[in-house]
């Protein structure tokens, strides 16, 4: 399929009429470079903003629990009304991006996340506070979208892996500072506060997306047909059998995140007794796994290994966590270490399976198709999510075994949906691309 290149990435201008000089050719290439670089800052940041929104006010949980005179399981779901709402806003800002180019949704989005991130502020209960956090997943989830979108304009192969690992690489210092930041906001403000710093980061990104971020689709590249010419985009890939198996595998893998994130604060705080603060040193431990793990796969692994064949490592590794995390909570009770150990390898097979999936998911379609392929693969990672996050607490109180049976069950479906579905014959095209071709 023929698409952007990694050396044409950075530069979206126009050819000029007469040779360049010498001089004039290393400008232009310093100035691709200097843009390439600005956008990864940007799309990085973009992208954080979805992790920074779930995990900077976790600490605060059994906080909001008592000041809002809730169950931990019902202040549950202003994190699971969080992933729905940026599962049904990928599938609204993907096909807007298609049809009206990527700044216009994107800043529109931006705009929504830092009023909705007010609301959260002053919520008077716990019903307003879901509601607002719906919202704000939703007007959130541009970034998401639309930053992987971004990818597949610009780069394809191994080249998207590594953009999608710089991406990362930022985007993944947000789940290791945001917990950390969240404990020591609590020692002077209360979780409100929390939303207020999300509300500035909304207002800050709105003004850097909007200096800063150039078009990507060009006008003669956008996708028209409204509603219809969308459902029938979507209605494509969802037939498509390798897009699909892709689809699913991340979806089950982004479950086995979800359950983790959703269920450690109230199982590390509460069944392990540990504070805010090591709870938050304990997450961002973990999540210098899966960051660190992208950034391996990304850089040394990808050029040398082919996408499938990561990704059944991954697949593997993510199995073995969990039948471990199973075996210490349930069968030996072997504490807070063992989980801890478990988890942290879990983490790190994430940083495997989710890039490889999302590129080669993104290599499959069109440009002119990228925005709704991406909301396919975020929503279904947040649909699952929304369901996931509540599990760990089932019957009102949190449970280190539910925990990690839930994350087992999601690491056994991710790797049912990739041999089902991705037989070697039908992706061997994919899986058969030389690493240096890109």
């Amino acid at each position: 399929m023929p698409g952007p290149t990694a050396g044409s990435a950075g530069d979206t201008s126009t050819a000029p009429a007469t040779p360049a000089t010498p001089t004039d050719a290393a400008a232009d290439a310093a100035a691709a470079g200097a843009t390439g670089r600005a956008a990864i800052v940007v799309l990085g940041g973009l992208v954080a903003l979805g992790p920074l929104t779930t995990d900077l006010y976790l600490p605060g949980l059994p906080a909001i629990a008592e000041d809002l005179v809730a169950e931990p399981a019902a202040v549950q779901l202003t994190l699971t009304f969080s992933m729905f709402g940026v599962a049904a806003g990928q599938l609204i800002f993907g096909p807007l991006s298609d049809r009206f180019g990527r700044r216009p949704p994107l800043l529109a989005g931006l705009v929504v996340y830092t009023l909705a991130s007010i609301v959260c502020v002053i919520a008077p209960d716990l019903t307003v506070l879901i509601a607002a956090r719906f919202v704000q997943g939703a007007a959130g989830a541009a970034g998401l979208v639309i930053g992987r979108a971004v990818a597949r304009d610009r780069f394809e192969g191994v080249a998207m892996i590594r953009f999608l690992a710089s991406i990362t690489l930022i985007s993944g210092l947000a789940p290791i500072l945001a917990p950390l930041f969240g404990a020591q906001m609590l020692r002077f403000t209360s979780w409100r506060g929390t939303f207020g710093a999300l509300a500035a980061l909304g207002l800050l990104l709105t003004l850097v997306a909007f200096a800063a971020l150039r078009e990507t689709l060009p006008a003669s590249a956008r996708r028209g047909g409204g509603l219809s010419g969308t459902l029938h985009t979507m209605g494509g890939l969802l037939r498509d059998r390798p897009f699909l198996g892709l689809l699913l595998t991340s979806t089950f893998a982004f479950g086995a995140l979800f359950g983790y994130i959703s269920g450690s604060s109230v199982v590390l705080q509460h069944v392990y007794h540990v504070s805010p603060q090591t709870y938050s040193l304990l997450f961002g431990l973990n999540s210098v796994a899966i960051v660190g793990a992208t950034q391996l796969n990304g850089r040394v692994l990808a050029p040398r290994f082919t996408a499938g064949a990561l990704m059944r490592t991954g697949l593997a590794v993510m199995i073995a966590a969990g039948v471990s995390l199973v075996l210490v909570t349930a069968v030996w009770d072997l504490g807070l270490v063992a989980v801890c150990a478990s988890l942290f390898v879990m983490m790190a097979s994430l940083g495997m399976v989710l890039p490889n999936s999302a590129a080669r998911a993104l290599s499959l379609v069109a440009p002119q198709s990228a925005g709704s392929a991406s909301a396919l693969l975020g929503t279904g990672t947040f649909l699952c999510g929304a369901v996931v996050a509540p599990l760990s607490s089932l019957g009102g109180n949190p449970s280190a075994v539910l925990l990690a049976v839930v994350v087992l069950s999601c690491a056994l479906l991710s790797a049912a949906s990739y041999l089902l579905l991705l037989r070697p014959a039908r992706t061997a095209p994919a899986d058969a691309t030389e690493p240096a071709a890109a």
